[in-house]
């Protein structure tokens, strides 16, 4: 009797299992390989903008409310559906997996603005960018140097930053400024968080933007912005409703507001990885080298199961991790440290599916080097792998005595 090939697209474990998760994994995996990966092939060499009509049928499917609250029209589910859809999409494109956080910015406006906000941002219907690194600022969120000066009703936000993506089509700009002069001994005062709403497809006055010229990570476009005394009203200052007498409260909602993130890239870095795998099972398969197919060889097929073998630790422990931020646990940490492993871990898998295709993953014919590409990025979105290192370490060790 043969046996039982193992799938590389595994079920969820049994621990984390039900009926709904296993629906909801399934509709997304259908979507992604019928809509999403065809759309991909097309429009990523080409440079192209994710249509519409995904957009329109993943609001419908209710993939931009997964963490909306019911009383917002979401579907009030958890880090750990999150990562489940992300993983699917990511398998496909991973911009498209990219653009569900997108809604997830509402959540962080203040509570007057959220009930406007929040039941459109769950249908797809107002979306967000967020601008918080500059040409000088990157991991370092204390550094940033974008200034907020108050102004009848409102403030007038001056400065550049970098690596806003999606900023033209979003509704709203989701903006880190200084309130208060920057001071190199308390770096961490006076950072803010401002809602700069504005309308898709265009910039509002005192705001100009140029498009970088990524490797990857097409789809949409990302965006160097300058802002020349842009206003923003009062009310759009982010917490002020809360205590807006603490002095790093921007810096503290800003850092907070990682660790769903983190796991949101994981979750990508799994999705790249395990198309890669996929990909790659189907090719050795067909492709021969010296009258047989060179998944005969066993440098091959060792390298197929190290692939197979990594994907599944990371994703292991990303469904742990996520469960644990469902169950309210403390996970900033253990969020690094599964972005870290499976960030490093794509890179690999796909570097290496690229290598099992020869000179065809080279080329823009095949989607291997389009995962490659992506896979290579989430070593530095939502901190640098340098920087999950660091704080993992800090976590395990006393601070080093050189700071």
């Amino acid at each position: 009797m043969p046996r039982a090939l193992l799938d590389p697209r595994p079920p969820i474990p049994s621990a984390y299992r039900t009926d709904d998760r296993v629906a909801m994994q399934h509709m997304a995996r259908n979507f992604a390989m019928n809509k999403v990966l065809p759309a991909a092939n097309e429009l990523d060499p080409q440079h192209g903008l994710i249509p519409q009509a995904i957009r329109q049928e993943m609001g419908r499917l209710g993939f931009f409310g997964i963490m909306v609250p019911e009383k917002y029209d979401g579907l009030g589910l958890g880090v750990f559906e999150y990562a489940l859809v992300t993983e699917e999409l990511s398998r496909a494109w991973m911009s498209v997996a990219s653009i569900i956080a997108r809604s997830g910015l509402a959540a962080t406006l203040d509570p007057s603005q959220r009930a406007v906000y929040l039941p459109r941002a769950a249908r797809g219907e107002w979306l967000g960018a967020f601008a918080m690194s500059e040409p000088g600022a990157g991991s370092d969120i204390a550094s940033i140097r974008t200034r907020a000066d108050k102004t009848d009703g409102g403030w007038l936000l001056n400065g550049q930053k970098m690596w806003c993506t999606f900023a033209d089509q979003a509704d709203c700009i989701v903006v880190v400024a200084r309130n208060r002069p920057y001071d190199p001994d308390n770096r961490h005062v006076g950072i803010r968080q401002f809602a700069l709403h504005k309308q898709p497809g265009s910039f509002p006055p005192g705001v100009s933007g140029n498009p970088i010229r990524k490797i990857g990570y097409h789809g949409w476009n990302t965006y160097e912005l300058s802002f020349d005394d842009c206003f923003v009203p009062d009310d759009c200052l982010m917490g002020h409703e809360a205590d807006s007498s603490a002095d790093d409260e921007g810096f503290k909602r800003t850092a907070a507001g990682m660790t769903t993130p983190r796991i949101h890239t994981a979750a990508r870095s799994i999705g790249l990885a395990r198309a890669a795998l996929e990909d790659s099972i189907v090719y050795v398969s067909q492709r021969e080298q010296f009258g047989r197919p060179i998944a005969d060889f066993q440098v091959t097929r060792f390298k197929v199961a190290t692939m197979a073998s990594e994907i599944a630790a990371c994703r292991a422990l990303m469904y742990q991790v996520a469960a644990d931020i469902d169950a309210g646990e403390p996970s900033e940490a253990q969020a690094a440290m599964v972005k870290y492993l499976a960030a490093e871990m794509s890179e690999r898998v796909t570097s290496e599916a690229l290598q099992l295709h020869g000179g065809a993953g080279y080329t823009t014919d095949l989607p291997i080097e389009r995962y490659w590409r992506d896979a290579r990025l989430t070593k530095i979105f939502e901190g640098t792998s340098e920087i999950m290192l660091r704080l993992v370490s800090d976590r395990l060790l006393p601070p080093s005595p050189l700071r």
